[in-house]
């Protein structure tokens, strides 16, 4: 087994992933698994070389990494040497069923076999494949060579030194790894979700236009949550503030907004962050001083870079009104 890395699935997230693969110097396979005639798998791979020269071009000035690049066809694909293959076919049971099956019959003994879905539980993955301890889900998110974020679910079942092997090697290629269980939605998208109905909740309700919404959030949440994030935030600012509020909240607004059990233990055990020296964090009480400059700086650095943009505006779409 070698650094070679395999991407099945030559779509949009395909190309993604091996755009950073390449981008980083490793050699890449990426197999187009659709069904098609030799001549539109010939034309189609060579449109894929074409948009990836392009983008290494604009990437790193040259498109010289594309010397590391096979594109072919499921017939012609050798996984053998691949240290990881990623799995990146469209999301149906029956498609990822009929790839996974090639793959193991394809990879070495100690490949990790990484899907992409943002459907289906790793251990939905995993039930797919002949060696459910080396599956592991990698949750890009997209455009996958820009976003550094890749979420890595793995069950009590995956072999940790495919989560290793795995998370190396996107730290390798500049990526930030995070490791969540099983469930559905991962990290972002579980937040994202809560956040896009509300903020779609608060414009069928009145509350404010989708605009201001949208600046509420690019002027204040947004930027705010790249530096402290949630958790943090809760401790910076103190358990208790959002306990009350959540309470306050769920009177006016829902149950939704309840907070959960482990926000009323924290308040009963002294565990509101800063202030206590302990939360979701423990905090060093010669060290946070320090802390407190250090995220400042990094709140000021962020609206520095984005005050113009804020002062000035930036072209939204005009939304249609019913």
């Amino acid at each position: 087994m070698t650094d070679e890395i395999a991407v099945v699935g030559a779509g949009r997230m395909g190309e993604g992933i091996a755009l950073a693969c390449l981008a980083a110097g490793l050699p890449v396979v990426l197999a187009d698994v659709k069904d098609r005639t030799d001549d539109e798998r010939r034309a189609y791979c060579e449109r894929v070389r074409e948009r990836l020269a392009e983008q290494l071009r604009a990437k790193l000035g040259d498109d010289a990494a594309l010397a590391g690049l096979t594109v072919c066809g499921r017939e012609s694909a050798r996984l053998a040497d691949a240290a990881v293959v990623f799995e990146a076919v469209p999301e149906v049971i029956e498609v990822k069923r009929d790839v996974l099956a090639w793959v193991c019959a394809q990879v070495g003994e100690f490949a990790v076999i990484a899907s992409t879905t943002s459907t289906f539980l790793v251990t939905e993955i995993a039930e797919l494949t002949t060696r459910p301890g080396r599956v592991v889900n990698a949750h890009w998110l997209n455009p996958a060579d820009v976003m550094p974020l890749i979420e890595v679910s793995r069950s009590d079942d995956t072999d940790p030194d495919a989560v290793s092997t795995l998370t190396g090697l996107l730290e390798r290629i500049g990526k930030v790894p995070v490791v969540c269980g099983v469930s559905a939605g991962y990290i972002v998208p579980r937040l994202q979700a809560l956040v896009m109905n509300e903020a779609a909740r608060m414009v069928e309700e009145g509350v404010a236009s989708a605009a201001d919404i949208d600046l509420a959030v690019r002027a204040g949440l947004g930027p705010r949550f790249s530096v402290l994030g949630p958790l943090e935030f809760i401790d910076w600012g103190g358990g208790d503030i959002l306990y009350y509020a959540s309470r306050y909240l769920a009177a006016q607004l829902g149950e939704r907004f309840q907070p959960p059990d482990v926000i009323e233990e924290n308040m009963s055990t002294n565990r509101r962050g800063l202030q206590d020296g302990t939360g979701f964090y423990h905090y060093d009480s010669e060290g946070v001083a320090e802390y407190r400059a250090a995220r400042m700086r990094e709140f000021e650095a962020i609206f520095r870079l984005r005050e113009p943009e804020l002062r000035n505006g930036t072209p939204v779409p005009t939304r249609q009104e019913d």
